[in-house]
């Protein structure tokens, strides 16, 4: 297909400036198809047999062109434009609390501290039954949502169900930020360890604050910085974030797109802070986009130690256009590439088969090499110097969680205990009395499940039964069946420190809110504990970063 060059007059920064690029010779196409869309959403309002609404209708035509791209090429209305500022800013007009659906109710599910739900006095577990004057039997956490967001300095009144009470509060919405390092401390002698969950305008900012007041005494000896279940956000600042660590000057991240503009070089521009303490950085499935910046680039230097799980495999960027009316489009416009020159992009979404994107075989994948020569992959996310790997939960974890039963409990015994009777999110520990209360809560509940072995056993019959082989051990069957037959009293004991350490971390959550969560988790948490082996022995770290290839290309 032939291309020209074009020149368009852009604003950019207010000023109006030339833009060249080339595309394809297909403008005939775009305005014949725009005329028949136009001309087929008129006819269809007009003649349709039933009622229909043009705003809804329009936006599933867009929603269902752009899904044919890729998921992160999104069109927000005007009607959800609070969603995308959030998106940005970490900040929304609202009450401040998470929500969730239990049966046919909407409940509280964790206050945000400090915000307008939590100063009001809601508590997790409390059930929304009236917001302003409508009643919210039915609806979704959505609908919810919508009802409670709102313009900062408005009033909302509620009606909730706590136990047997019915109480009526009045809230006044604020705009609530939420903070993208939600907790730092100390986890052991010199290992200091931050969170950072997510990249809007103000993580660098918290970051560095957060690493600042963790060096002022000047006997940090290694840091920890948690990116797990961290999808993403702005890249500046993610190259902020790698600038803390690394020389001024240093290529954080390149993008490449189809238009000359992107095509850019992100460098650090600032002397760092900590160019050689010792840096592990905490990795798994849902570390995205920025996280991945962050923890590649940090590979791909030698300049840190990745522990945890491959990542989710986001290399691409986004940015966002204004539209008529208030509304926004966030397009991918561009690939991001790493120091070592690798695209960690998984999904091929410009070569679908059948709907669905598809990944780049291995055969196909390229080799890299870090700074030093370690050798890396590109096209699979970011994969961990150190592979951590968290055991299964056990099936009866799962039902009670699923069932809702660890919240309920959790809900009860803050209702009954005032406080936790210590002094931080850390030390509480449930005692064998209260296990065996919450044992005792569980009677008469609905909390069943299918064991692997059962599924497994399951298994055997349908195929024995196909092969016709089942009536020659029908017996036998029988018998494996009722020896393995979960017995749910028992698994309450043979796994009851697992179910202890999630039910201690749900009720910390009622006194601490997140903070006390995060910090209640980590003297347990194994990637933690193999973060601050490796921080704390100087050999075992510099000896993963030293790791090369026998041919590695430098």
């Amino acid at each position: 297909m032939k291309k020209k060059k074009l020149a368009l007059l852009s604003l950019v920064g207010g000023v109006l400036t030339l833009v060249s690029f080339t595309v394809s010779e297909n403008y005939f196409e775009i305005s014949k198809n725009l005329d028949i869309f136009a001309n087929l959403y008129k006819q269809l309002n007009i003649y349709y047999v039933d009622d229909t609404n043009p705003g809804e209708l329009m936006k599933t035509g867009i929603d269902a062109m752009l899904k044919s791209l890729d998921p992160y090429t999104v069109y927000y209305p005007e009607s959800e434009i609070e969603d995308y500022r959030f998106l940005t800013t970490g900040e929304y007009g609202g009450v401040g609390s998470l929500i969730r659906k239990i049966g046919d109710n909407v409940v509280v599910a964790e206050p945000y501290e400090g915000f307008p739900a939590h100063k009001a006095g809601l508590m997790a577990g409390d059930v929304i039954l009236k917001i302003g004057d409508q009643n919210v039997a039915g609806k979704n956490t959505n609908d919810i949502s919508k009802l409670l967001k709102g313009q900062a300095k408005t009033n909302v009144e509620l009606v909730i169900q706590r136990g047997d009470e019915k109480l009526q509060k009045s809230l006044v919405r604020e705009t609530i930020k939420i903070e993208d390092v939600p907790y730092f401390g100390m986890v052991s002698e010199g290992i200091g360890y931050i969170k950072l969950t997510g990249f809007t305008e103000t993580a660098s900012k918290e970051l560095k604050d957060a690493l600042r007041d963790l060096t002022k005494d000047k006997k940090l000896k290694g840091l920890i910085l948690d990116l797990r279940g961290n999808g993403g956000g702005l890249l500046n600042e993610s190259v902020n974030i790698v600038n803390m660590f690394v020389d001024q000057g240093q290529e954080v991240v390149h993008t490449k797109g189809k238009l000359k503009e992107w095509d850019r070089s992100h460098r650090a521009l600032s002397q760092p802070i900590e160019r050689d303490l010792p840096l592990a950085i905490l990795i798994d499935e849902g570390s995205a986009s920025a996280s991945e910046i962050v923890s590649g680039a940090i590979q791909d230097l030698d300049r840190g130690v990745l522990i945890g799980e491959r990542t989710f495999g986001k290399g691409l960027v986004q940015q966002t256009k204004p539209l008529s009316y208030n509304s926004q489009l966030k397009v991918t416009v561009a690939k991001y590439y790493i120091p070592s020159g690798r695209c960690i992009q998984e999904l091929d979404y410009a070569h679908k088969e059948n709907g669905r994107a598809q990944e780049t075989p291995d055969s196909l994948l390229k080799t890299f090499y870090t700074k030093g020569g370690r050798p890396v992959k590109d096209g699979r996310g970011i994969s961990p110097d150190l592979k951590v790997e968290l055991p299964d939960g056990a099936e009866i974890t799962g039902a009670l969680i699923v069932k809702n039963h660890i919240f309920n409990y959790a809900t009860e015994y803050r209702r009954a205990h005032d406080s936790l009777g210590v002094a931080k999110a850390a030390d509480f520990k449930l005692s064998d009395e209260d296990y065996n209360d919450f044992v005792g809560y569980l009677k008469g509940k609905d909390y069943d499940y299918t064991t692997q072995s059962e599924k497994l056993l399951e298994d055997f019959k349908k195929v024995s039964m196909e092969e016709k082989y089942f009536e020659n051990v029908k017996d036998q069957y029988t018998e494996l069946k009722e020896k393995i037959s979960h017995n749910k009293a028992s698994d309450l004991m043979t796994n009851k420190e697992e179910i202890k350490e999630i039910l201690e971390n749900e009720i910390v959550s009622r006194y601490y809110f997140q903070t006390g969560r995060i910090e209640n988790s980590l003297s347990k948490d194994p990637r933690v504990k193999k973060a601050i082996e490796v921080l704390s022995d100087r050999n075992q770290y510099d000896k993963i970063l030293a790791k090369k290839e026998t041919n590695a290309k430098k």
